[in-house]
């Protein structure tokens, strides 16, 4: 595949061009060609794969190329954190798919976090963001990530500080917002603005449902065929997205890493103890509960919001541990009935989605399972690190010599 390098003054022209064309808010996010249409597997109907269309953007948050560029700069500034070590760029790296190449992400220095990182590259049609889908929003995602404390582990108060001592962010916050003072609130506004530019609806996927029927290979035309039928993919990665939004336990197993690593561990135990666990569940539980936390009730453990299978090709490892490899390592799972080639499955069984079964995939059918997976991605964006502002100089070089006599 080809790489294609996204420059500043193209996201700006993305930004423009999206701000100038939605309506934004509470539109479907779909091609209106495929908008509409439905796929029937085993009684049930699903919205059909449909071709991306415009990026939604909420009403109070307008994307403008100026707030744009500012959101960019932010987004790979580590100075939105605590130590400054993690910047958004640390977790989602332009050169290695927007997320973090391990199984699990990297964490908060001393820390190991325990799931994988997603990549940002069309998070901006998710109407849930995180493997829990406990942020609404890109702007309440940015935040979470920039302060949670096995993240970017940032204060308020030490953040507008160091922004408020590098006059190009002072400047540019004031022209974007009117901020006398950068404020952090507006900060999540800007990064999220720059990721609603980083979007990729030109895949061979989108341009076979926009009618060009040599977009897709023959192989991937079948992989399409079983998709919708006989492996079961539709009945949860379906619609413009490829993913339904909503949470099951598909049977994924523990990471092993994640079993063995004492820090992987005790950041694990920390998250259980700050969102409220009981002893018991803190020093007893085994696997991740995913969205439990969010109500509590039992018939929610082990289950995941379905990720997008768009720009897949890029972002391995998979799952939300990061336990499988590769797509063929996700085929296999899938066809096992949830199952990993050891026979492990996962540590909340009587949670696990009745959807997942066995699936007699041959050989063949496999491979063009894959090659159709493939369509879900275009070329590679990447991007170029920008060259983040400078502090203020405080002291001149001469009141510096001056003190040090």
């Amino acid at each position: 595949m080809k790489t294609k390098a996204i420059t500043l003054s193209i996201i700006s022209t993305l930004a423009l061009t999206a701000y100038t064309s939605s309506a934004f808010a509470n539109q479907s996010t779909d091609d209106t060609s495929n908008a509409h249409q439905l796929v029937v597997l085993n009684g049930v109907s699903y919205p059909a794969l449909a071709p991306l269309g415009d990026v939604p953007t909420p009403a109070d948050n307008p994307t403008t190329p100026e707030k744009v560029e500012l959101g960019k700069l932010l987004f790979f500034d580590g100075r939105l954190g605590g130590d400054t070590s993690t910047p958004c760029s640390a977790c989602h790296n332009p050169a290695l798919g927007w997320d973090f190449p391990a199984d699990l992400s990297l964490g908060y220095p001393g820390t190991v976090h325990w799931r994988n990182s997603q990549t940002i590259i069309n998070s901006a049609y998710y109407q849930k963001l995180f493997w829990a889908g406990s942020s609404k929003s890109l702007e309440g995602q940015a935040k979470s990530a920039a302060k949670g404390a096995v993240a970017g582990n940032g204060e308020d108060d030490l953040m507008e500080a160091r922004l408020a001592l590098v006059p190009e962010y002072v400047e540019r916050f004031n022209t974007v917002f009117g901020d006398n003072y950068p404020k952090v609130s507006n900060a999540w506004k800007a990064i999220a603005a720059f990721e609603r530019t980083l979007v990729q609806t030109d895949t061979p996927l989108d341009n076979y449902l926009r009618g060009d029927e040599s977009a897709l290979t023959d192989e991937q035309i079948k992989g399409k065929a079983l998709f919708e039928d006989k492996a079961n993919c539709i009945a949860c990665h379906n619609g413009s997205l490829a993913s339904d939004q909503k949470n099951y336990n598909i049977g994924v197993p523990t990471n092993k890493r994640w079993e063995s690593d004492p820090m992987a561990q005790i950041t694990f135990r920390y998250e259980l103890y700050a969102k409220g666990s009981n002893e018991k569940m803190y020093r007893n539980t085994k696997a991740d509960p995913g969205i439990y936390f969010r109500g509590k009730r039992k018939e929610m453990k082990g289950k995941f919001r379905t990720p997008s299978l768009r720009y897949t090709q890029y972002t391995a490892p998979y799952m939300h541990n990061g336990t499988f490899a590769t797509l063929e390592d996700v085929i296999e799972f899938y066809d096992r009935g949830g199952v990993a080639k050891d026979g492990r499955t996962t540590g909340f069984p009587q949670t696990k989605s009745a959807l997942i079964k066995p699936l007699g995939l041959t050989a063949s059918e496999k491979k063009q399972l894959l090659a159709f997976l493939g369509a879900f991605s275009g070329e590679r964006i990447t991007m170029d690190y920008p060259t983040l502002p400078k502090y203020q100089r405080l002291f001149s070089e001469e009141e510096l010599a001056e003190v040090k006599k």
